[in-house]
């Protein structure tokens, strides 16, 4: 499963923004990359971007006219389907990176090959490795990046402004009643996420209470009556850029008397891209399930 998939974006998002050496040495903190970032006399001037993800963070934090290539699925800003690409979910194309002369590569820890990156390494180049998988650590990793910009302005202003949203939401949705959600990741086979992982984060800033919050797997296969038993005031998954999927929830359709959501018509889809990455796209995923748990409590009082 790979970031690069819509559909499983989510599966292999870590806990916390780190950034490691290839070779499995003693892991830098985002701190010690930020020192180092600003330690570097020259700015970088040929910037490639490896996963969705860090192609939308670096746009976002003022660096997109440095973007010279990029991964499959880096799709937004518009201005990013312009870019070439040089990565996908079976790896990276190593010759034209090393080709196209990079200063700085961003790259995605756990998702782009370890070997191939520990290559680009010991060629001289640079690689910052990006993982956000908490909504703080969005804001934290826009500030590190604009580290990398003739001017932080434009990073440090957009990391503002997340921070800002995001504490507007949590006092507007943080002390309501928890809804008990099920966050549907395919059919075939049916997952979900547990714990803290990637996008719980979106739904708890809301109110929203996991029903496979304690499962030991970070993302496990579900049945049917496991969610059935787990009892959902709400269902949500993710549709992709051509709408919601009509079909998206008939598999619950038989037991429409045993769960409130789909009697209810507590029934959710949310943009792929906005609820998947970790980007500040990420809260405007969040006002909407905010509203739509909200509508749940309206109809459930009690």
């Amino acid at each position: 499963m790979n970031l690069f998939r819509p559909l499983v974006i989510t599966l292999l998002i870590p806990l916390t923004l780190v950034v490691t050496t290839v070779d499995g040495k003693a892991a830098q903190t985002e701190d010690a990359q930020t020192k180092k970032a600003r330690a570097t006399d020259s700015k970088p001037q040929r910037i490639i971007s490896l996963a969705p993800h860090t192609t939308e963070l670096a746009y976002a934090a003022g660096l997109g006219s440095k973007l010279i290539a990029a991964s499959d699925y880096s799709d937004y800003p518009p201005q990013a389907l312009a870019l070439e690409r040089v990565a996908n979910y079976r790896g990276i194309k190593l010759e034209r990176i090393l080709a196209l002369k990079p200063d700085l590569v961003l790259a995605w820890q756990g998702g782009n090959p370890p070997r191939e990156m520990a290559k680009l390494e010991q060629l001289g180049i640079r690689i910052f490795y990006s993982h956000p998988a908490t909504l703080d650590a969005i804001a934290d990793s826009l500030e590190t990046l604009g580290t990398f910009a003739d001017d932080p302005t434009t990073a440090n202003q957009a990391a503002s402004d997340f921070r800002q949203t995001m504490a507007q939401l949590n006092q507007q949705y943080g002390h309501k009643k928890p809804v008990r959600y099920f966050y549907q990741l395919g059919i075939s086979p049916l997952m979900s996420m547990s714990g803290d992982n990637w996008p719980s984060q979106v739904f708890a800033l809301c109110g929203g209470e996991n029903i496979f919050a304690d499962s030991p797997v970070a993302y496990p296969q579900v049945s049917k009556e496991q969610v059935i038993i787990r009892r959902p005031e709400a269902i949500f998954t993710t549709h992709g850029s051509a709408g919601p999927d009509a079909n998206a929830f008939n598999l619950w359709l038989p037991w429409r008397e045993q769960l409130s959501a789909v009697r209810d018509q507590h029934l959710y889809q949310t943009q792929a891209d906005w609820l998947n990455r970790p980007t500040p796209r990420a809260l405007l995923a969040a006002q909407e399930i905010c509203k739509q748990l909200d509508e749940v409590r309206e109809s459930h009082p009690q």
